[in-house]
């Protein structure tokens, strides 16, 4: 184990037994199951068994034992006997086949189960992102990891974006034979032409809305075919002819607050809820979990505005129904306002921060309102610019730029402004820029981006 088990936490090992021993019993059998598979006290006796069933395979690891893990890393196969492990498969020349013999297969090309035609003309790619990983059951919940992609989105060729006329951040809706969604779309010179790119991760718990047919849109696997390959069952989760149509969505929503780390989570499932209230809607946390509170980033869209109580019901959720929280309200307009700005006991009244925001209908100025959040920068004397709903920020609310090292927090101009003083190799400016801020010394996962950036930047 890495850390002690916390409280009443057990091993997974330890779990995976106790609900064997105890589904056992009630199976229909007449032979003791739960005794027979699963006799084990300890985690060396599964190790036990593990290594039982190497044995005189291509992988045989019978010759380690359970206190050799402890001690180093061991190369396999370690076959019972032997004083080390092979460092190298093969070098006899005998292969795991009935004669001995490699076997290499050339399978024939098959081309896409679902081919790009007149009325689905992009080639939709599913795929990980950077910091995420599958269903974001646990990357899903650290703000920090939204720090590289901070919510859904489609990812096309600016080439494809110049040429729909469409902006950065336009509403689109991508339809595929068997489903749809709502994203946001943005330029990324990586994605080909008449191609596009969704993160896999994008599932129903994090995107949806109601569609034309008034059913909820169930995210990015929706679009997907059901095809698999016949022999490792693998989905085609790599290709599906989709159409991509701009959304006129006139009527948008984007909230933010700054919650408590032990119940943010209820919160965030209680916005969900609220979803099918909109065409689009998303809903993912940001921050740096050490400090704290964790935030909570609403955004959704609709042809006209939603009814009062959805909205009274969002700003209770983000805890802006508090008696001291700014308000603008035009009802014929269809625009809302609401500020929560918070003060620390002893701290001046010029210190309070933004800790929750909700525009609603006209959110023009989402982008530094959101900064001035995220950022805690002090917003007391910003009140007035606050219910303006002004797109322009005012002085002093500059954003600290896009993200890079979600480790350490380093953002793009930091980056820059380090590179432009670093001489040398491409290796060296690398080096030395990493001497000052550490981004890309830890998990390493923006290394590509960091390298990419030392090509781009040129030094003074």
């Amino acid at each position: 184990p890495a850390v002690p088990a916390p409280g009443q936490a057990r091993h997974d090992w330890a779990i995976a037994v106790a609900f064997g021993r105890t589904l056992g019993p009630k199976l229909p059998t007449d032979r003791p199951v739960a005794d027979v598979l699963f006799p084990y006290e300890t985690p060396e006796s599964v190790w036990n068994e593990h290594r039982e069933s190497t044995r005189g395979r291509d992988l045989d690891i019978t010759g380690l034992s359970y206190e050799q893990l402890n001690v180093a890393p061991q190369r396999w196969p370690f076959p019972d006997g032997a004083t080390e492990g092979q460092h190298r498969l093969y070098t006899d020349h005998h292969f795991p086949t009935p004669d001995g013999r490699a076997r290499f297969v050339a399978p024939a090309y098959e081309p896409v189960a679902e081919p790009r035609d007149a009325r689905y003309p992009v080639s939709l790619n599913t795929g990980r992102l950077r910091d995420q990983w599958h269903g974001m059951s646990r990357t899903g919940t650290l703000g920090r990891l939204f720090g590289h992609a901070s919510g859904p989105s489609i990812e096309m060729h600016p080439q494809e974006l110049a040429r729909r006329r469409w902006t950065d951040g336009d509403l689109v809706r991508v339809q595929s034979r068997r489903g749809a969604m709502i994203v946001p779309v943005h330029g990324n010179d990586g994605v080909a032409p008449a191609q596009a790119f969704i993160a896999m991760h994008w599932g129903e718990e994090f995107v949806s809305g109601r569609g034309q047919d008034g059913t909820l849109l169930r995210g990015v696997n929706a679009l997907c075919t059901g095809v698999a390959c016949p022999s490792s069952k693998q989905p085609e989760l790599k290709h599906a002819a989709v159409q991509v149509e701009r959304v006129d969505l006139q009527w948008r929503l984007v909230a933010a607050a700054w919650l408590p780390a032990d119940g943010w989570q209820v919160v965030q499932h209680r916005l969900r809820a609220h979803f099918g209230d909109f065409a689009y809607a998303s809903c993912v946390p940001f921050g740096r979990e050490p400090e704290g509170d964790v935030g909570l980033l609403l955004r959704a869209a609709a042809s006209n505005a939603v009814p009062d109580a959805v909205l009274s019901d969002i700003e209770n959720a983000l805890g802006l129904d508090h008696p001291q929280a700014l308000c603008y309200t035009d009802p014929r307009r269809g625009q809302r306002r609401r500020m929560r700005l918070h003060s620390v006991q002893g701290a001046p009244a010029e210190a309070a921060t933004l800790v929750s925001f909700l525009l609603a209908g006209d959110t023009v100025a989402h982008d530094w309102v959101l900064t001035l959040l995220q950022d805690r920068q002090p917003a007391r004397r910003l009140s007035q610019a606050l219910l303006s709903g002004a797109s322009t920020p005012p002085r002093g609310t500059a954003a600290r730029g896009a993200q890079v090292c979600s480790c350490f927090d380093v953002r793009a101009p930091d980056i820059a402004a380090s590179l432009s003083r670093c001489a040398g190799t491409p290796e060296d400016r690398l080096t030395q820029m990493q001497r000052e801020l550490r981004c890309g010394t830890q998990c390493g996962s923006c290394l590509p981006t960091l390298r990419k950036m030392v090509r781009d930047v040129v030094a003074l």
